[in-house]
């Protein structure tokens, strides 16, 4: 069984006591918050996904993520669901780019949180994949698969991706902004991976990678921190290999500096044309270039009361677009900016040349008064929101521990925030916003024709 190696005792924002960040010797995280509720939240998180991925096995933390819950040595497939969903649990997990993680939120009744605990342990250290649940590897370009397992169920989640113009144009997007770096790939993979990866390949990746010193076990609620610690450690025995063993390095490529705009277009069966800029940022651990780019994003594109919406869907006698926002997604290796738009297809260059010009205002003037406290209003909200339960303090750990590598900066986001000046965001607009550095994805109904 590990033992402590280490205790942090780290203030949180919203929360009456801190957390206690525990570092034990075999490299496994261990994170208690408290936080009164009727509900508990255990999850873990995975330093990994597609970031850790080649061209010959794209998908497979996304197609791991379902095979973790088709049964341990302990219990076959369908235990661990059937047995928390009847004590009112909820089950779920993710892959992204950076990261997997693995969640259940339980009400906080008689010994719910002991069987979660002993659950969720189970299924993180002792997964097996059997072949029966995967399904036999086929030729996907000449065959459809004999039988329907959790490789077809995947398999049909990239086709109903393929099937989604919003989908197809981020992909399309993804896929120009990166030559060389991992974050080309799609998180989801692509059929022909999936249908033929052994289960050999599988396990190898979770054995590689599911490891105590690339997991991170979080625990958020109302409950004993001296009991649930030591269940924890009880649970999470890993056995002397694993326990020794370090996470696979992989070795990332760094994008060349983008000094031209990219542009790409293709056809789908669509009614009306579906656009993206893409813009690479800051690393997500900056956290106040972030901030500066939340901030962008909000005048910019979020809501009706944004630049975008205000300018280009309320106030245009004949607008050109239906929808239009913005987002700031963020990544360990350096964030994402989106600019989204659903417009008329026939107007196709009027599109473009209209959220250019929105773009380029942000970096010839500086936003106003009233815009920058707005944004600034908005951005405190929705960071005490992620206070509010149980679920959302596990996930804004997990992610800042798993993909920032700390929790410690959330206690100055305020600070950050208040700090940041009109001038420091027109500033970093013109770092990233440069409509040279940006990659354009349009989507256009079949047979308008190539853009020349």
């Amino acid at each position: 069984m590990s033992s402590v190696k280490n205790l942090i005792k780290q203030p949180y924002p919203f929360l009456d006591e801190p957390i206690d960040i525990y570092e034990l010797d075999n490299g496994h995280t261990v994170i208690l918050a408290h936080k009164d509720s009727e509900m508990l939240n255990i999850s873990t998180w995975v330093k990994t996904g597609s970031i850790n991925e080649d061209d010959s096995n794209t998908g497979i933390s996304h197609f791991l993520e379902h095979l973790m819950f088709k049964g341990t040595k302990r219990f076959k497939a369908g235990y661990f669901d059937r047995t928390l969903e009847s004590r009112g649990a909820i089950i779920n997990a993710g892959t992204s780019k950076d990261y997997t993680f693995y969640y259940i939120t339980i009400p906080n009744l008689d010994d719910n949180l002991e069987i979660a605990i002993d659950l969720h342990s189970d299924m993180m250290l002792n997964a097996c994949f059997p072949d029966e649940e995967i399904g036999p590897s086929f030729d996907f370009s000449k065959e459809v698969p004999s039988e329907k397992r959790e490789r077809y169920v995947v398999l049909e989640e990239i086709k109903m991706c393929e099937d989604r113009p919003w989908s197809r144009t981020y992909e399309q997007l993804n896929a120009e902004m990166y030559k060389k770096h991992s974050y080309k790939r799609k998180v989801i993979g692509t059929s022909e991976v999936i249908s033929s990866v052994p289960r050999e390949i599988i396990y190898d990746y979770y054995a590689s990678h599911y490891v105590p010193s690339n997991m991170t076990t979080i625990v958020v609620g109302d409950f004993d921190k001296e009991k649930v610690l030591n269940s924890i450690l009880e649970k999470f025995s890993f056995d002397e290999k694993r326990n020794s063993q370090k996470p696979l390095f992989v070795q990332r490529e760094q994008e060349d500096e983008q000094t031209e705009t990219r542009y790409v277009e293709s056809t789908h069966s669509v009614n009306t044309g579906f656009l993206m800029f893409g813009y690479k940022c800051a690393p997500a651990n900056d956290m106040k270039n972030t901030l500066i780019m939340d901030i962008i994003g909000v005048v910019l594109g979020d809501g009706t009361s944004s630049r975008l919406y205000k300018n280009l869907v309320e106030k245009p006698e004949n607008p050109v677009f239906n929808i239009i926002d913005t987002s700031n997604y963020a990544l360990r290796d350096g964030n994402n900016f989106y600019v989204q738009a659903n417009f008329d297809a026939s107007r196709k260059d009027d599109a473009i040349a209209q959220v250019k010009e929105q773009v380029q205002n942000v970096l010839d003037e500086q936003i106003t008064d009233d815009e920058f406290e707005k944004a600034k209003k908005k951005l405190k909200i929705r960071f005490a929101e992620l206070s509010e339960t149980v679920s959302e303090i596990g996930e804004t750990i997990g992610f800042n521990i798993t993909v920032c590598d700390d929790v410690s900066s959330l206690n100055d986001y305020l600070k950050t925030l208040d700090f940041i000046t009109k001038e420091d965001v027109k500033e970093t607009a013109r770092k990233y916003l440069d409509i040279n550095k940006a990659t354009i994805s349009v989507i256009m109904p079949e047979g308008a024709g190539e853009n020349e």
